[in-house]
């Protein structure tokens, strides 16, 4: 209750000028890369990574939060008006959205789409408060043995949830691992895979990996994909919409339920606390479950805004529920948490179960971020800016790129002040390229260097307590919860329902 509390006190930081000026270009920011195809919320965030620097932990994190939420809604404006999702979790509001927008309804549909992300958003933040401050007191009794188990449950979750391509996945996060391993024994005061170089001996730093990862591969791959592009750009150009015709009428509303909308943001929160779950997925199983239960399933795919509202407010509530393993247990559930966890590092703070009792002050300016995103900038801002955004696509993107090369470039400079470090950022900027080029999600290969380091200590400290026997981890109550949820997974994903291989799928 007292974190509760905490929460919400946190809302008059929301007073202070910089804050609110933060949190607003943070969300807007976030909806324009969100509504432009190729570029997402992720990137927004690697970009902008080396500013935090600059600003208190309170603000930095506040203006993380409403990118965060401002990317899982932004997408639908393209995927409703042009037909082309800005960001993957906007891939099924599209089936229902761009008909609405054939039939004249483009605005109604975006209206249902901010309704849905709203009542998403909301309801996951409020989730993740209520809910958070018991997982972490639940997260006390996993013991070291169970954090390796833990680890290894997220990693291999991450790795099976890329259908059809789970080879590559496996790889990827390998890379991850070594990637990892590089600098300082984490043990013992020796350095590891330096090959003489004294940069190498303080390990890669995780500035590098994510704007390269995300920033300057994304420049990459859109680079030699102008041709969408260009094809996104003519299609928005003969996009008309108008600001009166966004609100959803009572009626509508009360065709697609409250229930719909709660189950969706349920389905949502908890899809969001699988790591490498994401808002992809968490969309696509709410759509599916409200296609399966509606008593009119031929009508969607044809312009029926329950198929929007399920999306979007699924889609949202993910954001709530990818915060739970990130700040319980340092574990991000998707790649926007997986550079929020950088933030939080950079600034000292150690995301765990002591999080919520010895730092509290500095997480509730957060969440409290997150849910104003949800319940006053998204209707807010769609309402008063959203007839521009479609014309964002138009813009150069020769021009957009360049800028955002330089900026990814520059900023892996200032924030690690190494011109090393700054070549770093371009040379894994160049392996991801490489890697999404021919299959491999980036996102495995990240998490497997985001959580190298902690699974090998975790399990070099086990084995030094159990005198070398690797039994601990199966006689151990919390290690061996982890290991038959892990084996649950790995039937129900790989045996029970195995993928077709998607050997045409080049990108994530």
């Amino acid at each position: 209750m007292d974190f509760i509390v905490l929460v919400f006190s946190s809302f008059s930081l929301l007073a202070d000028p910089v804050n609110f000026t933060y949190v607003i270009l943070g969300f807007v920011i976030g909806t324009v890369f969100a509504a432009i195809p190729g570029l997402t919320a992720t990137l927004a965030m690697a970009l902008l990574l080396p500013l935090t620097y600059s600003l208190s932990v309170e603000t930095a994190l506040m203006a993380c939060a409403s990118i965060y939420m401002a990317g899982m809604c932004g997408g639908s404006i393209t995927a409703t008006t042009i037909n082309i999702p800005g960001a993957p979790s906007s891939m099924m509001t599209a089936l229902d959205g761009y008909p609405m927008q054939q039939q004249g309804k483009g605005a109604l549909a975006l209206g249902h789409a901010a309704m849905g992300s709203m009542f998403g958003g909301a309801v996951g933040a409020l989730l993740l408060i209520a809910l958070a401050p018991f997982v972490a007191e639940l997260s006390l009794l996993v013991k070291t043995t169970g954090k390796f188990s833990l680890l290894a449950f997220a990693l291999i979750v991450v790795v099976i949830a890329q259908r059809g391509r789970i080879p590559q996945a496996g790889l990827a996060a390998c890379i991850g691992l070594m990637l990892a391993t590089v600098g300082l024994d984490a043990m013992e005061p020796i350095t590891r895979f330096t090959y003489g170089y004294s940069s190498l001996t303080a390990g890669i730093d995780l500035m590098p990996v994510i704007i390269g990862t995300f920033a300057i591969a994304e420049v990459l791959t859109q680079a030699s994909a102008r041709t969408d592009v260009i094809a996104a750009a003519a299609a928005a150009s003969k996009v008309k919409i108008r600001r009166r015709d966004f609100l959803p009428p009572l009626s509508d509303i009360r065709k697609i339920g409250f229930g719909c909308y709660f189950k969706s943001c349920l389905i949502g929160y908890f899809v969001g606390t699988l790591p490498g779950a994401g808002g992809s997925m968490g969309s696509f199983l709410a759509y599916t479950e409200t296609v399966r239960t509606s008593t009119e399933p031929e009508t969607f795919g044809k312009g029926n805004p329950k198929g929007i509202a399920a999306s979007e407010s699924a889609n949202n509530a993910v954001c709530g529920g990818a915060m739970v393993p990130m700040l319980t247990f340092g574990i991000p559930g998707d790649p926007i948490t997986a550079i929020m966890l950088g933030v939080l590092v950079i600034n000292g703070i150690q995301p765990g179960p002591q999080l919520m009792a010895d730092q509290a002050g500095l997480i509730a300016p957060m969440l409290a971020a997150l849910l104003f995103s949800a319940v006053v900038l998204i209707p807010l801002t769609l309402w008063l800016i959203g007839p521009y955004f479609i014309k964002i696509v138009s813009v150069r993107k020769d021009v957009l790129y360049a800028v955002i090369a330089l900026l990814a470039v520059v900023g892996s400079y200032v924030a690690t002040y190494s011109t090393f470090q700054m070549f770093m950022a371009l040379g894994m900027g160049v392996l991801a390229f490489y890697l999404r080029r021919n299959g491999f999600p980036v996102i495995t290969m990240l998490l497997g260097y985001i959580l190298g380091p902690n699974l090998e200590e975790f399990l070099r400290r086990s084995l030094a307590l159990s005198n070398g026997d690797p039994t601990t981890f199966f006689t151990n109550p919390d290690s061996l919860f982890f290991v038959a949820l892990t084996l649950v997974f790995v039937y129900f994903l790989v045996i029970r329902n195995p993928a077709k291989p998607l050997a045409a799928v080049k990108t994530e």
